[in-house]
């Protein structure tokens, strides 16, 4: 009998079944394991961090911030809440989900929950004052807010409350920076020379000192349909910048959900013809606050 021969045969001459079916079990293993955890009872993850939250869940819970808030007005606990997501800039964050549901005809009514909040956390930003244990110099001192609110003390104080890293919600909240009279338009305006912004109607909504407002709800309506659209959803083209696409040809209706005289018959105008094709301009409206 050969060498070969005896390596396949125990003590007893009957013949071995060498390795290979231990590598055969050890697939099998794995692929039972692998049907066993993805398919028949896979992980479910349950009171998990909404950071670790993939991006749509991410969106549902924002939604859910925004429209506690827009119920209670608490605003100190919208914050809390937002900071469990952990994004880096929670103002920005919100702004593109609400550009995205514009984008997307805003089916279920949120982008307007979410430009409220982005316009209150924008106040807040202004509004909190820092605090310190420490002693005041003696007399008469004043220190005004950014909304112009005088908070003056006289004397020696003992001793200033300890500061509380959660801020005291305001009683009320106002969506945009003042209240005034309803808005007037100052200036409604052709352009032709801005081919990127061919067909759109561009509104500048501010208050009576020229500043920008975000948030502003403006009311669009045509022969066959109705929008709604704010304020603030583009930043880097101005708080107080909102837009529409016109369709050529198509008279529109405008007016600002807080007041103010109805714009009628605007359209798209007509800036040049070549060859038969027609090349169309822009519209800017601004309104103000008397």
């Amino acid at each position: 009998m050969s060498r070969a021969r005896r390596r396949r045969t125990n003590e007893e001459g009957v013949p071995t079944k060498g390795n290979w079916y231990l590598l055969s079990g050890v697939v099998i293993g794995v692929l039972l394991g692998l049907i066993i955890s993805w398919v028949v009872a896979p992980v479910k993850y349950v009171n998990t961090v909404p950071a670790s939250m993939r991006a749509d869940f991410k969106d549902e819970f924002r939604s859910q911030i925004a429209s506690a808030y827009y119920s209670s007005n608490n605003l100190a606990r919208a914050q809390a809440r937002l900071a469990l997501l952990g994004d880096p800039d929670p103002i920005q964050s919100l702004t593109t989900q609400a550009q995205n549901l514009l984008t997307a005809g805003d089916p279920t009514g949120t982008a307007y929950l979410l430009a409220y909040l982005v316009d209150a956390l924008k106040q807040s930003t202004g509004i909190i004052l820092e605090t310190a244990t420490r002693n005041t110099p003696t007399g008469n001192t004043s220190t005004s807010t950014p909304d112009g609110i005088s908070l003056s003390s006289t004397g020696t104080p003992s001793k200033l409350p300890t500061s509380v890293n959660t801020p005291t919600p305001r009683p009320t909240h106002t969506p945009s920076p003042t209240l005034g009279e309803p808005f007037i338009l100052k200036s409604n305006q052709a352009i032709c020379d801005s081919p990127q912004k061919s067909l759109l109607l561009q509104v500048i909504v501010t208050n009576s000192a020229g500043q920008p407002i975000p948030g502003t709800e403006i009311i669009i309506t045509w022969s066959t349909g109705e929008e709604h659209f704010f304020t603030g959803l583009k930043p880097e083209l101005g708080d107080g910048y909102a837009d529409f696409l016109m369709i050529p040809d198509v008279f529109y209706n405008i007016q600002l959900a807080k007041g103010g005289a109805l714009v009628s018959n605007l359209t798209a105008p007509p800036c040049s013809v070549e060859a038969g094709n027609t090349t169309w301009g822009s519209l800017i409206l601004i309104f103000q606050q008397p």
